[in-house]
Formats: structure tokens, sequence, C-alpha cells
């Protein structure tokens, strides 16, 4: 949050908005001795900060000398105050004699409280929004037009106004920081609840399905359970990326554990004959020659693996191959998978990585459309780059470059 250019809610009526304005200039230390000096330098006997809107006058600090009998939090009449005036005018107003003045000698606010001596200066925040008057009343005149006590009002009110903004800000800071720890604290419990609360039950429904799968006798209820077990490993999957997209989006990015991987041949072929496994009538190519040590998470690259395969299977020609290469060249590790069939929109593969982002035009719309982006954070937890290039004549492909020495 950035305080400098943060803009201070308006005023409002509310209770709770009243009550924070007034705190605010409760904490300014300098009010009571500004409003003293005002009182023994001009013999006037209340000076005040009041909260001035468009509906309410509210009484905030005050030094009475002449028992006026307001408290901060009291409120007057908006309309019964000068107070209104300066606001709409947002200048001061001057008053040394009212009886005697030209222009307020028949002013209902003069006669109504019976004073005769008056200033209202406009306490105006850096934003420039107004957020009351500095004050000062006595029933007696008083020698206020000289532009020395004038210019000590004004001089005030920017004093009061500058502390007010800082002390605003840093309530608004607070709250933000509130606010923050208590979006963290339900980030942990959704995280908590995907990893825990869903994860557990799951697993016994897997574990049933394998013993019923195991100790069926009939085919129909062999087959009921085997489709048990598939779904269950569907669900887990499902929650896998839901849990790594909360991790990676509302954690700060994905968690890798980072180690030199001289076996990333072998971890790469398992997830490739796992994905064949599960689709024998598809044709998965494979050119993996890996040939140098890569600084990587291996469980990280063989999840980056499946998720682009499994996006080329669900995407791809099912009647074309889909290629799959790996190798390593002098500084960096590449990875990519090509499918043929229908190519990606150009328009459309700038969005292909945002979450929840799935082909409209697809035939397959499984999944929650999680894969490509978890993909993303992945490759981008290794300092590396994926993109994709897809046409209609050379298919689409995915290629993932991460640095070998990148990461210490």
């Amino acid at each position: 949050m950035n305080l400098e250019n943060s803009r201070i809610p308006a005023p409002s009526e509310r209770p709770e908005d009243i009550a924070r304005d007034i705190a605010a200039v409760r904490q300014l230390q300098s009010v009571p001795l500004l409003l003293e000096v005002l009182c023994e330098t001009t013999g006037m006997g209340f000076s005040a900060v009041a909260r001035v809107t468009d509906k309410s006058w509210t009484l905030c600090a005050v030094k009475d000398l002449i028992n006026f009998g307001l408290e901060p939090g009291g409120q007057l009449e908006l309309e019964t105050t000068l107070c209104i005036e300066a606001k709409r005018a947002r200048s001061a107003i001057v008053i040394e004699h009212a009886s005697q003045d030209p222009r307020y000698h028949n002013h209902h606010t003069p006669r109504f409280y019976k004073i005769e001596s008056y200033v209202s200066v406009p306490i105006v925040l850096s934003d420039g929004q107004y957020f009351g008057n500095l004050c000062a009343i006595d029933p007696h005149p008083a020698k206020v037009m000289d532009p020395k006590v004038i210019g000590m009002f004004q001089r005030f009110a920017t004093i009061i106004g500058m502390q007010l903004d800082s002390e605003l800000k840093h309530e608004q800071s607070e709250i933000a920081l509130q606010d923050a720890r208590v979006a963290n604290e339900l980030r942990e419990q959704f995280i908590a609840i995907l990893g825990h609360d869903l994860r557990n039950p799951l697993q016994a429904v897997t574990m049933t399905s394998a013993l019923m799968e195991a100790r069926a006798a009939d085919a129909p209820m062999k087959e009921l359970a085997t489709r048990i077990s598939t779904n269950a490993r569907r669900m887990s999957r499902l929650i896998d990326d839901i849990l790594d997209f909360a991790r990676g989006k509302l954690g700060g990015g994905i968690g890798v554990s980072i180690d030199d991987a001289a076996q990333v041949n072998t971890a790469l072929i398992d997830v490739v004959r796992e994905l064949q496994d599960g689709h024998p009538s598809r044709t998965i190519n494979v050119d993996i020659e890996v040939t140098s040590p890569v600084r990587c998470d291996v469980g990280r690259i063989q999840q980056l693996t499946s998720n682009l395969i499994a996006n080329a299977l669900a995407h791809g020609d099912p009647d074309r191959p889909v290629d799959v290469r790996a190798h390593t060249g002098a500084t960096e590790f590449v990875l990519s998978v090509a499918n043929e069939g229908e190519p990606i929109p150009e328009v459309l593969q700038a969005k292909i990585f945002e979450p929840f982002w799935r082909r409209a035009t697809g035939p397959h719309r499984q999944g929650l459309g999680l894969g490509l982006s978890i993909c993303s954070q992945i490759v981008r937890a290794h300092n590396g780059s994926l993109t994709v290039t897809s046409t209609q004549g050379q298919g689409t492909t995915f290629t993932a470059r991460l640095p070998l020495r990148a990461l210490s």
C-alpha cells in the first residue's frame, strides 16, 4: 500500500467515522497548546477544532473559558454556524464586533449564540479534502482583524491539517495491516482445508476402492471399484492443482525444493510411462537425453511434464502422436511437448497461462483450467521461461527453458 498516494475516505455521518475523526484529533498533542495560544493571544474565551461536513458540525477539541458548555463529540445544528459558510467559500470568516458589523449585525449566528467576536478558518487535508474548521468565539468584541492574527489562525489550521493527514493515513495503514492479517489467516485456513480436511476422506475412498478392486469376485463389481479409484485419483489431482494455485497466488509463489538432480532422465520417462498407460490408444514419441545435472525440483519438473503432456493429449488430434523432447545444452535444460490438431488462435495464446482459463472451442473441458497456470508458476520458480507456438501447419508446442546453474 502506497501511503503517499492513498486518499483518506471522505467524511461521512456514520457514528464510527465521526468517532474515528474525533480520536484522530485527540491524538494530536499540539492541538491543546494551539487552542490555548489562540485564546491567550486574542483574548477570546472559546477556541475549538470542529469536524464540518455538508450535514453536520461536530466538536473534536476545545478550550472553553466562557462555559459555552460543549464537549468533544457534541454537535451543533449545521445551519446555525458560520463554519458551514466558511466551508462553502473555502475561506476564513473574521468578525470583531458582530452587532456593529455591516454584514453580520443581523446574521442569525451571532444573535443565536450571543457572540460578538468570531473567527473560523478552514482545515484542509493534503489531498484537498475539507476536514473542518479552526474557530474561536467570545461574547465580547476582540481585535482579530489584524493580518498577523488571521495569519496565525491560518498557520495553525495548516499545522493541524498536516498532522491530521498523517494520523488518518496511519490509521488507514493499521486497518490495512489488520485486513492483511485476516486475509493471511483465511488463506492458511483455506490451504489447511485443502491439504487435510479434503485429502483425508479422499484417501479413505481411495483405499476402500483399492480393497474392493482387489477382492471383487465378479466383473461388474470390479469395474465399479476401478471407476471409483479412477475418479478418486482425478479428484486428488484437482486438489493438488487447487492447493498449488492457492500457495502460488495467495502465498507469494509456488513452493520448490531445489537440488542437484542427476536422474532427470528417469524421472521424465516415468511420467511418460504413467500417461501412456492411462492412454493406451495414443502414441507418445519420446526423445529425452538429459546429459548434464539440472539444478531443480525433480518432483515439480515431473508435474510440469505431466501437465504439458496431459494438455497435449486432451487437445491434440487423437490420431496423431504427442512428441516429448528434453535435453540439456551448455547453460539450460529444455523441455518441449508438441501435438498436432486445431491450433490455439493467436489472440488467445496470451491467456492460456492464466488460472481457470480453458479453450472454449476444445472438446475436452475436464478440470479447472489450472494446469498450464501451474506449469507457468513452476517454471517461474526455477527462474525459467515457458512459451507456446501454435499454427495450422506446425501444430502446438509448449517449450520450457530452465537455467542449469541459475539457482543456488
